[in-house]
């Protein structure tokens, strides 16, 4: 996945989509991702990143990112493209 060029975003978790003029906001761990992904992380560097964090199973942080990965797709903020 990878975040579309054009979406701003905000170091208090404020998403903004200047072609569709839509604004979002996330949690902190939202920001933390969505930070990753700028980093250029893979979707696996993420979850191991997070998991070690976070001390949970990858399995667990798989799943809540690929949910969390499908409503970015749905708002049009991120492209599967990786």
């Amino acid at each position: 996945m990878k975040l579309n060029k054009n979406i701003a975003v905000s170091d208090n978790g404020f998403i903004f989509n200047p072609l569709s003029g839509d604004s979002f906001s996330t949690n902190p761990i939202g920001q933390e991702v969505i930070r990753l992904m700028k980093e250029q992380k893979t979707k696996e560097e993420i979850v191991k990143t997070l998991a070690q964090k976070y001390n949970s199973e990858e399995a667990n942080i798989e799943k809540d990112l690929v949910d969390f990965f499908q409503m970015l797709l749905s708002y049009q903020l991120i492209s599967e493209h990786e």
